[in-house]
């Protein structure tokens, strides 16, 4: 095994993930961890010892019944219309010791000269639920979309979402906000810093952060359960409806 190679097409991002919440009370907390940016058609495979470390599997995204994330991507765009694109850069959290969890994975698909034409983001809830969202972002990498998932118990399903997401380069800077009716009462923001994507580093990332997917998962229940006991209202989980293209 050669620490030092590299995966073509991939990178890891040191991320910081920052949650706010500021109605009906404040809350704030921030965790660390890491991210992959891959292309769908040439998904990294680690060395046989580190694959417990980092696995892309089509059952964790879309309807999970497609042979491969590409195929759950085009089935899904092809529902909506939308042609499969040339090129697609996801970001996403990997398995981890046979466990994944991504609140948020983000697909910027591309036309046959590069030009970015439509982003996809996959939103699941700690429910075992999923939605995608179909964005057209502008220069600047912004979008807005009426909110029809269940995420947080404590929101209802409405509003929509103000969102910024660049592709990402040297650097990760994403933002998603919530805006209700009387204001934006809640954001959350990834930002992070481009790092060669071998076995190396995704062996120092692991050490630095040890299953990381389980702690992402870990770290919203737990401030879930903190505002719960500030007595702030659960909000009924509406009967979730699979989209056409994810059955």
């Amino acid at each position: 095994m050669t620490f030092r190679t590299a995966w073509p097409g991939a990178a890891l991002y040191d991320c910081v993930i920052s949650h706010a919440r500021t109605a009906p009370v404040r809350h704030a907390f921030r965790h660390r961890t890491y991210m992959w940016l891959v292309d769908v058609d040439r998904l990294p495979e680690p060395p046989r010892v580190l694959r417990p470390l980092a696995g892309f599997d089509a059952r964790d995204h879309f309807g999970g019944r497609e042979p491969t994330i590409r195929a759950g991507l085009d089935r899904w765009l092809a529902a909506r219309g939308v042609p499969a694109p040339d090129q697609v850069r996801m970001l996403t959290h990997a398995r981890v010791l046979g466990h994944v969890f991504n609140p948020l994975t983000l697909y910027w698909c591309h036309d046959h000269d590069g030009t970015l034409y439509c982003v996809v983001a996959e939103v699941h809830n700690t429910y075992g639920e999923r939605h995608c969202y179909l964005l057209r972002t502008d220069e600047h990498g912004r979008a807005e979309v009426a909110k029809d998932f269940y995420v947080s118990p404590f929101f209802p399903v409405d509003g929509a979402y103000l969102m910024r997401l660049p592709e990402p380069g040297a650097a990760l800077d994403l933002t998603v906000r919530l805006r209700r009716e009387g204001g934006t009462p809640f954001a959350v923001t990834v930002r992070g810093r481009r790092r060669p994507a071998t076995a190396g580093r995704l062996l120092a990332e692991a050490l630095r952060h040890p299953w990381s997917t389980a702690a992402v998962s870990a770290a919203i229940r737990l401030h879930g359960l903190w505002l719960y006991a500030r007595r702030l209202p659960v909000q009924p989980r509406p009967r979730h409806r699979v989209q056409e293209g994810m059955q």
